[in-house]
């Protein structure tokens, strides 16, 4: 699979793409990430890739020319399943909709900044748009990070045990159960019985009834689309 990022804050990605999940399957070559500093396909020598908005409202806007540009240029190298914008009015990411773009070849993010994107970008040059959240970011970095391990980890082979990944909150609809480790007693903290008892079908069944309990008391609106 292959990420294409396209931002003009490239020194975002550096942390967060060079560690733990992320940086092994790049390593493996399972996922090939590229970041893309839209300031390189503007043409004038100040490197400008925003203006002021038509109409006088506050704040700038990026400009569509760097961005086609850049959109342009990495199409004729390839094709793509999804040209992505960042957005808080778009649809909301979730568990399904990273295991569907999992399985897609190549894609491109573009992270919003400043006022937003000149909408022709959204009307002309994107395919899909997507939000984390109803809330408002300084940028599209950050959302555009979290699709990106989102998805990434889901490659088979990025995880040692990629049952793991399927056992995770909202893979089934529902919350995870609780989780607990050694040592069994910890100040008089025990770890439930039944999770030591070596009979698998009923801690099975108990992880089942702490998951629906859970997500019954924290996130009610998941059982809407629980089977």
């Amino acid at each position: 699979m292959r990420i294409d990022l396209l931002t003009v804050l490239p020194e975002i990605f550096e942390s967060p793409l060079g560690c733990s999940i992320i940086k092994r399957a790049r390593n493996k070559g399972l996922v090939d990430i590229h970041v893309h500093n839209l300031r390189d396909y503007t043409t004038d020598r100040h490197r400008k890739v925003d203006d002021y908005p038509f109409g006088g409202e506050a704040g700038m806007v990026m400009q569509v020319a760097p961005i086609d540009r850049a959109i342009t240029a990495l199409k004729a190298e390839r094709h793509y399943d999804e040209v992505i914008f960042t957005s808080p009015d778009g649809e909301t990411f979730d568990q399904p909709m990273a295991n569907s773009m999992s399985m897609l070849e190549n894609i491109i993010i573009l992270c919003g900044h400043y006022k937003g994107v000149d909408y022709r970008v959204r009307e002309h040059l994107i395919t899909r748009e997507i939000s984390i959240g109803d809330y408002v970011l300084t940028g599209g970095e950050l959302p555009a990070m979290v699709i990106t391990d989102a998805i990434a980890r889901l490659i088979p082979g990025a995880i040692g045990d990629e049952q793991s990944a399927l056992s995770d909150s909202f893979q089934d609809n529902l919350l995870a159960p609780p989780v607990y480790s050694r040592p069994a007693d910890y100040n008089g903290w025990r770890v439930p019985d039944i999770l030591l008892s070596g009979h698998q079908a009923r801690i099975d069944q108990w992880r089942y009834d702490q998951a629906m309990e859970r997500t019954r008391r924290l996130r009610p609106d998941l059982l809407d689309r629980h089977e």
